[in-house]
């Protein structure tokens, strides 16, 4: 068993906290007991330091599985800007540098290996993982191993083979939201030797959740972004309403950029920097933005349109107030809104012919046989491939995912794609080309040196490799490859960021393919009952954080005082006090601006009931705050 001191000052010497967050100690001291554990720690908890704390005061290299490259990154970035050393293998790099990497970690002092799951069954990775000293494997985002779970991804099921190569290894599975259902799910795949949960709160104490009836959103939403001062997110469906909505906010003054997947990766990258810095107040989203971003200002969420799931919902709304200081999670609610809902979960689920044609659609995109494809892997434009073969994007996005949940292929994240070659011509063929080109010929026994396998697959090359080994700029390695691929001598793929649509099997005629009830039916019905408890949430009566709280299976939660709901009862209890007093205090400020401590000073009487009343006002856009402070009339 390791020390508490010395956990306590591996967290100083790299990290420069005094004391741990809660929950986080104990976890620690588990997983270094050897203990396989199951963490629910809600968004802005800390989790990274559970694992990454023992790993450093242990021997050994600790392996990270998470299925979002763009946090593998940014991890990575934070652990060797501490002058750790943190490595990762994900799709798209060379088979050389995963041989390098994998060799440093057996051999050489790596602390830290991210990995995507869908690499997890490589026999190059299998083999080496069997070398290594594992200190200990840490599944980040462990709900996507639950068919239960809202996001569940079948390659997570590949996790608990590694135990089998590691059994002595401590399992620390980690997730932000996890019903007790799910919980049970997670600890079962994961193989664990005993069930164990350490479980924080899912309570936030300064976060206040509303929802706001309103057939008028854009109005509703420039009142928030008014009466709130501070930066904040609204999260919006589709990409389309992301850019409106940013317009129309830009147009009533208020600086506002707006996020999606469609953009490319320079682009979000800029706008996230601005809104980051300030220089942005209201970033307008679909669901792709928000992960791994570190800012603990937020003073509001806005949900434009209603969530598939509690889960979501708690994971995106809980992006405010991480500082602990008061924040807003408003969802705006129309009348019809439940019934959208309801159409969009009937577009999650296509129809099973409609899933099998998109299938053979893929194939034929692709150009893969029936036989062929498996272990192959293409960039893949989704928008291109529906305008081609006439698919609502949607439908294809969600038939590609219950295709990948049957094991048929996987889809990545957007991701840097290096560029690809293949030798389309026999080597005897080639060989009389280099004959008879002899300006191409220096150039191709580079390739045939330094890359094996250019006759069977595409290969991943480096362009500024070739360029030291041939003496060419990168400017010419590029031109040669298009040569060569004007020439058919090879296909290349030049270098791109894009999704990666990798074949798990080889291609079968439509008719044979199989659609599991559990990836299907099953799944559907989990679906309908995660958007049943999400509608109830918002047409509740109760405490919004005790409905959240008790979803999640914390029992007998207190209310939280700061709701809508909780103000509610407040107010009417109240009664005809309040009605003056709010009456009082419009009087005052329509006068003149005033601060809340000039109010309770003028007024008199009890400061929370005070306070409360201001807080409805606000909440009602009777008033609004100024960015000195001062309250006034909202004209």
């Amino acid at each position: 068993m390791i020390p508490r001191e010395k956990l306590l000052e591996t967290l100083r010497r790299h990290w420069g906290y005094e004391r741990f967050r809660p929950l986080q100690l104990e976890t620690i001291e588990d997983v270094c007991a050897g203990r396989d554990t199951l963490v629910l720690m809600p968004t802005g908890g800390g989790k990274s330091v559970v694992y990454q704390v023992p790993a450093l005061a242990s021997e050994g290299v600790c392996v990270v599985v998470t299925p979002l490259i763009a946090l593998m990154k940014d991890q990575i970035d934070r652990l060797r800007s501490r002058r750790i050393l943190a490595e990762s293998i994900h799709s798209g790099m060379s088979p050389r540098d995963i041989d390098r990497i994998l060799d440093n970690c057996v051999y050489g002092s790596v602390k830290f290996l991210y990995i995507a799951p869908e690499r997890i069954d490589s026999e190059l990775f299998r083999t080496r993982f069997g070398k290594m000293r594992v200190s200990l494997l840490a599944v980040d985002e462990a709900h996507c191993i639950s068919q239960w779970g809202y996001d569940f991804r079948p390659s997570y099921l590949r996790i608990a083979r590694l135990r089998e190569l590691q059994p002595d290894m401590p399992v620390l599975a980690l997730t932000a939201s996890a019903t007790p259902e799910v919980a049970e799910d997670i600890m079962r795949r994961l193989k664990f030797r005993k069930p164990h949960v350490r479980r924080m709160s899912f309570e936030r104490a300064n976060l206040s959740y509303v929802v706001r009836r309103t057939e008028d959103k854009h109005g509703q939403l420039l009142r928030i972004v008014g009466s709130v001062l501070g930066p904040g997110i609204v999260y919006v469906r589709t990409r389309e309403k992301a850019e409106t909505i940013a317009a129309f906010l830009n147009e009533h003054g208020i600086a506002a950029g707006f996020y999606h997947g469609g953009m490319n990766y320079l682009m979000r990258s800029v706008r996230q920097d601005e809104w980051i810095r300030g220089t942005t107040r209201v970033m307008v989203a679909t669901n792709a933005f928000g992960m791994g971003i570190d800012k603990a200002d937020v003073r509001f969420v806005v949900h434009y349109d209603v969530c598939d799931s509690l889960e979501a919902y708690y994971q995106e709304a809980g992006r405010a107030g991480r500082d602990g200081k008061p924040a807003y999670a408003v969802t705006l609610l129309s009348d019809d809104d439940a019934s959208k809902a309801g159409r969009r979960m009937e577009l999650d689920f296509p129809s099973k012919q409609t899933i099998r044609r998109v299938y053979e659609a893929l194939f034929n995109y692709l150009g893969v046989a029936v036989g062929d494809g498996r272990g192959a892997s293409f960039t893949f434009n989704v928008f291109d491939f529906a305008a081609r073969f006439r698919f609502f994007v949607p439908t294809a996005l969600q038939s590609i995912k219950i295709l990948q949940q049957n094991g048929y292929m996987v889809l990545t994240d957007e991701t840097d794609n290096p560029p690809r070659i293949r030798f389309i011509v026999q080597r005897d063929e080639l060989y009389r080309i280099r004959v008879d080109r002899r300006e191409l010929d220096h150039f191709i026994t580079v390739l045939l040196r330094r890359y094996s396998g250019l006759f069977s697959d595409f290969v991943p090359i480096a362009e500024d490799e070739l360029a030291h080994l041939t003496g060419y700029t990168a400017g010419q390695v590029r031109e040669l490859l298009k040569k060569l691929w004007q020439l058919h001598i090879v296909k290349y793929i030049p270098g791109n960021r894009s999704p990666m649509l990798i074949l798990s099997e080889e291609r079968l005629p439509a008719d044979d393919v199989r659609i599991s009830p559990e990836s299907y039916t099953l799944r559907k019905e989990a679906a309908e009952k995660r958007l049943g408890a999400m509608l109830r949430y918002l047409n509740g009566d109760e405490c919004r954080s005790i409905a959240i709280r008790r979803y999640f299976g914390e029992q007998e939660p207190s209310p939280c005082g700061i709701c809508d709901r909780c103000r509610e009862r407040r107010k009417s209890g109240l009664g005809s006090r309040r009605n003056v007093l709010g009456q009082r205090i419009l009087e005052l400020v329509e006068n003149r601006p005033t601060d809340v401590k000039t109010l309770v000073s003028n007024l008199g009487g009890d400061a929370s009931t005070i306070l409360d009343t201001v807080t409805s006002l606000l909440d009602n856009g009777e008033i609004i705050e100024r960015e000195d402070g001062k309250l006034r009339i909202n004209r």
